[in-house]
């Protein structure tokens, strides 16, 4: 994400400094005894992702008798900032989920923290089972940049970004599904009309930018993408797909589409105020999708954000086997078992979006047409990763630009320029 995108975590968060004292408070965190595999990720035990590696475990154990899995539930954040300190010790887990992009994972390769896994990939046939743009997010270069290069990281799902709604809001106010903007954009007036705001949104986290970042993308193409996210030219924050992005959102808080108060909620108050039926719309990623299918109490669907040829998506999170991890082959032996049939149609079937699948086997109406959009997007080149991703911090600087956008404390061009000193500080010199 996200990404940096958060993961959703249905779970209390814990603080962020608990992840340094149960990693460096355990005395045999540092175990390489071959019996126990020490495993860090975020994913929520109701998300698809959490089921499927809750299975992955139990066939894991199965298959390594007298191995045992220590599961550590983390959060987003508590990876996130604590990574390279945690991973620069001795207590780094075996295996760990992290985020994807040159700002996380190609920053941690570059500095000599991730393990590379080239050799197995090709080994274990990883390579063969993920897309050329799912794959993307696996390779880096000696600059941390992503695209080419050794495989530093494995996701075992996909992930993308669309548009929920609650059918059943909808009905009662006489919308129709929008097919295009100017029928979303509708659709948002009459809601705020009947007093509804529209659009579950989180300035704190990731949803905002991602709102941004979307409407950018509507008036941008690959070139434009590969420019911003792999530095392939010169990215112009003045532009006119971003200065259309920042006016437009700005607009769209003036016009009520957005509450202030979301300039201060995270990523779980946006799901929760849809999930609770309050707000009809949430554009979010494929991630929620499962929690939403056990936790929606009312009909809903999805679609693709109308009148836009790109969105964000790729690969999934990576699994990540540390420099220091101490049982380097189990932690390949788990992520084979992740990219297992079995494993990959559970994950499916469960709201999730495999990359190694049978289609078949995929009997859920709602997944399925999840992993039909996903197929489209990745077969048209649809997928155009996430905002915060080109360079290191860049995650706070847009979270920090677009709550200023929902207040009002600043205008776009402000914001735009913003941006552009931050990203021209921390992109490599062309």
């Amino acid at each position: 994400m996200l990404t940096a995108r958060r993961r959703v975590v249905a779970t209390a968060v814990v603080l962020t400094g608990s992840l340094l004292m149960t990693s460096c408070g355990n005395s045999d965190s540092g175990s390489s005894d071959g019996k126990t595999l020490r495993l860090w990720h975020y994913e929520g035990p109701t998300s698809a992702m959490g089921i499927a590696w809750k299975e992955a475990i139990k066939e894991f154990e199965a298959t390594h008798p007298g191995v045992k899995v220590k599961f550590e539930e983390k959060s987003f954040d508590q990876i996130q900032k604590t990574a390279p300190m945690v991973l620069n010790s001795s207590d780094a887990p075996d295996l760990m989920e992290y985020n994807k992009g040159n700002a996380t994972a190609g920053l941690l390769s570059k500095q000599g923290l991730l393990t590379d896994l080239t050799q197995e990939a090709t080994k274990r046939g990883w390579d063969k089972k993920l897309s050329p743009s799912v794959r993307t997010t696996s390779l880096y270069g000696s600059d941390g940049v992503m695209g080419s290069g050794k495989w530093f990281g494995v996701p075992n799902y996909a992930e993308y970004t669309l548009v929920y709604y609650n059918k059943d809001l909808f009905k009662r106010y006489g919308i129709a599904e929008p097919k295009t903007l100017a029928e979303l954009t509708a659709a948002m007036d009459t809601f705020v009309a009947k007093g509804v705001t529209p659009l579950a949104n989180g300035g704190a986290a990731y949803p905002a930018q991602q709102y941004l970042y979307q409407l950018a993308l509507s008036k941008a193409d690959r070139s434009w993408v590969n420019a911003y996210q792999q530095y392939k030219g010169r990215t112009d924050f003045h532009d006119a797909a971003w200065t259309y992005g920042a006016e437009t959102f700005a607009d769209w808080v003036k016009k009520g589409y957005f509450s202030k108060s979301s300039s201060g909620q995270n990523e779980e108050a946006a799901g929760v105020s849809f999930t609770s039926g309050k707000a009809p719309i949430l554009f979010s990623g494929s991630w929620w999708y499962g929690r939403f299918k056990t936790d929606n109490k009312f009909d809903w669907g999805t679609f693709l954000w109308p009148d836009s040829k790109l969105t964000l998506g790729s690969g999934g999170n990576l699994w990540v086997v540390p420099q220091g991890s101490k049982n380097k082959d189990l932690a390949y032996d788990f992520i084979d078992i992740t990219m297992s049939k079995k494993i990959q149609n559970l994950l499916g079937n469960s709201g999730g979006v495999p990359v190694a699948a049978d289609a078949s086997a995929i009997t859920d109406p709602r997944s399925k047409t999840l992993i039909d959009d996903f197929n489209t997007l990745s077969k048209n080149d649809g997928l155009a990763f996430y905002p915060d991703w080109p360079v290191p911090g860049f995650y706070d600087v847009l979270v920090s630009g677009t709550q200023k956008l929902i207040t009002g404390s600043e205008k776009p061009d402000g914001y735009l320029s913003d941006l552009q000193e931050a990203y021209d500080k921390g992109a490599p010199k062309q």
